[in-house]
This record gives C-alpha cells, sequence and structure tokens, in this order.
C-alpha cells in the first residue's frame, strides 16, 4: 500500500471516530438539528406507489408547522429523496391555497392517517398517538427531488402525493376537514 494510501485510510478514520466525538461538544446549533421524529409512510410519485419513506420530522411552529426530511431507508447513508411541509389547516384552508391547488398538490393526513398506512416509530405508544392526532391537524405537500432510479438529481422537483389521496370540494376545503373517509387497507 502506497504511503499516500495509509494517511488518507488513517485520517479518515481519525475523521470518522474522533471528530464527531469531539465535534458534539461545543457544536453551534444548526437548521438541521431537531428533525427526530421518525415516520413512515408510502408516497405516490409520479403516478406510482413507493416506499414507505422514513420521515425525519421537526415542528417549526405550534400552528403547526412541521417539516419532514424524506428517504428511502433507515439507513445513515441514505440520500434525501424527498421534502415534506406539514401544515395546520388552519393555515392551508383559509385562503393560503386554492382548492385547485390543494387538490393537485396537497393531501389531508386525517385521511392518509386513516388509511392505516403511516406509522409513528421509536415512541411509546401513548406518544405515538399524540403526534398522529397532532398531525391529522394539517395538511401536506411533498416534494420529490431525487428519484431512486437516478444517478444523479435531475433538476426536475415532482410533487408526490399521499396514497389514496381524495380530492375536496370548495366547502369541504372552507370547512377544514374531509367528510370523506378512507376505509383502512394493508399496510
Amino acid at each position: 500500500m502506497s504511503r499516500m494510501l495509509r494517511v488518507l485510510s488513517l485520517l479518515g478514520l481519525f475523521v470518522t471516530v474522533v471528530v464527531p466525538a469531539a465535534g458534539q461538544e461545543g457544536k453551534p446549533a444548526s437548521p438541521a438539528d431537531g428533525h427526530t421524529i421518525h415516520v413512515t409512510a408510502p408516497h405516490v410519485v409520479a403516478g406510482k406507489v413507493m416506499g414507505p419513506y422514513h420521515h425525519y420530522c421537526k415542528v417549526l411552529s405550534p400552528e403547526p408547522v412541521i417539516e419532514c426530511l424524506c428517504y428511502e431507508s433507515s439507513d445513515p447513508g441514505a440520500r434525501l429523496q424527498q421534502v415534506e411541509y406539514i401544515i395546520a389547516k388552519s393555515i392551508t384552508r383559509t385562503g393560503a391555497v386554492s382548492l385547485a391547488n390543494w387538490n393537485k398538490n396537497w393531501h389531508d393526513h386525517t385521511q392518509e392517517i386513516a388509511t392505516g398506512r403511516v406509522q409513528v416509530h421509536d415512541l411509546r405508544p401513548d406518544k405515538a398517538k399524540e403526534v398522529a392526532d397532532l398531525v391529522a391537524t394539517t395538511d401536506g405537500i411533498i416534494f420529490h427531488l431525487w428519484s431512486h432510479d437516478d444517478k444523479v438529481p435531475s433538476g426536475s422537483v415532482v410533487i408526490a402525493q399521499s396514497v389514496g389521496h381524495l380530492n375536496l370540494t370548495n366547502a369541504e376545503l372552507r370547512k377544514g376537514t374531509v367528510n370523506k373517509t378512507a376505509q383502512p387497507s394493508g399496510k
């Protein structure tokens, strides 16, 4: 093995083993911190059911507004494929989102959770139910950034959708809830 290769190998080992442990002590907070709520759910991407995607979410504001980074797996080396914004119905359904835009791009989390496809991980059952109950008060929009078939991002962003998405009427959008109830199906 060449001397350069040995030095790089040792440096890689040092960076991998020593720097994360030392860097955590006085590390300043960053926007990437706090994505600790782990949820899985499948999505429809370009007409195809994919996933389930591993969502790592954090609450940005109390209405709530929640941001989720979505990966194909929970592997530490998994690449970011989607970003989902979860926004309180009190925001999305009071004129901020048009009916046409909502039906094309948004989905109702009450309806999605009722399908049984959404799973909250790493929390006790009572805490997982609290998370699901909070998210049920929201709508979501999913930006699909990097398809698993692509070696590099294409630059195209696809709006993904929840499995079983139901369009709203104007009255339902104004009312803020969906009267249609999806029947639970297999996970």
